[in-house]
C-alpha cells in the first residue's frame, strides 16, 4: 500500500504548557513502540486533521520528525476536545515494515441494495469494522463491501464474501454475516411499537407493594 507523508517536530514541554502549541495550530504527540524510545513531538493540526480524513487510521504514515529521522507508523490513538471536536492528542505506534500487525480496519459500504430498493428493506449492517493481520506494507486503509447483491431478504454477505487480498488475514469466523436485508414492518407492528405496556412493577424480584394503611381505630381502645 501507498504510504502517506506527516511531518513532526520534537516537543519539550508537557502537560499543560502544551495548551500554547495548541494555541499556535499544533498538536502534541508521542511515539512508541518496536526499537525506539517514546517520543514527545508536534504535529500540524490542520495537515493531521486532512490525512485522517483522507486516508484514515488505517495507513501507514512516513513520519518525518525534523530533518534526519523517519518513522513508520500507524496512528493507535487519538484525542479531541469534546466542545470543539479539534485533535489534542496522538498516540503513533512505530512499526517494522518486515514484522505482522494487527489493527482495526472499517468496512465501507458501496453499492444499493435492490431489496431496499425494490422490496422497501432496510439494511442491516452488522459489523462495521474487522481486526486484520498482515504486514504492514500489505494493511488496507478500509474494505468495501458491495450491497448490490443484496437482491432478496434471504440473501446476506459474509466475512468470507469480502474481496480482500491474500495476504490479509481476519480472524474471524467466515460465515460470519457483516450486511442483509429485513423486510419492511407492517402497519400491525408499526401499531404494536406505538403502544405503551406498563409492566407491573410487584413482579420484578425484590419489589414489594404496599399494603393498603389500615383505618385509624375510631376510639381508644376500639376494635
Amino acid at each position: 500500500m501507498e504510504k502517506v507523508k506527516l511531518a513532526a517536530k520534537m516537543r519539550e514541554v508537557f502537560g499543560r504548557k502544551t495548551n500554547q502549541g495548541r494555541k499556535d495550530g499544533l498538536v502534541p504527540a508521542v511515539v512508541y513502540g518496536h526499537g525506539i524510545d517514546n517520543e514527545s513531538i508536534w504535529v500540524n493540526a490542520l495537515e493531521f486533521s486532512r490525512l485522517l480524513k483522507k486516508s484514515g487510521e488505517s495507513t501507514i504514515i512516513d513520519l518525518n520528525v525534523g530533518e534526519d529521522k523517519t518513522r513508520n507508523v500507524l496512528v493507535y490513538e487519538t484525542q479531541k476536545d469534546p466542545i470543539s471536536g479539534k485533535y489534542i492528542h496522538v498516540d503513533f505506534f512505530h512499526v517494522r515494515m518486515d514484522e505482522e500487525i494487527e489493527k482495526e480496519v472499517e468496512l465501507v459500504f458501496i453499492g444499493e441494495a435492490p431489496a431496499v430498493k425494490a422490496l422497501g428493506g432496510n439494511l442491516v449492517k452488522s459489523v462495521d469494522e474487522v481486526t486484520v493481520k498482515c504486514l504492514p506494507a500489505d494493511l488496507p486503509a478500509s474494505i468495501e463491501v458491495d450491497i448490490s447483491s443484496l437482491e432478496t431478504f434471504e440473501d446476506h454477505i459474509c466475512i468470507k464474501d469480502l474481496k480482500i487480498s491474500d495476504k490479509v488475514k481476519i480472524d474471524i469466523d467466515p460465515e460470519t454475516v457483516i450486511a442483509s436485508v429485513a423486510p419492511p414492518r407492517s402497519e400491525a407492528e408499526m401499531e404494536g411499537l406505538e403502544t405503551k405496556v406498563v409492566a407491573d412493577v410487584t413482579k420484578v424480584e425484590g419489589v414489594v407493594k404496599e399494603a393498603p394503611v389500615a383505618e385509624e381505630k375510631k376510639e381508644k381502645g376500639g376494635k
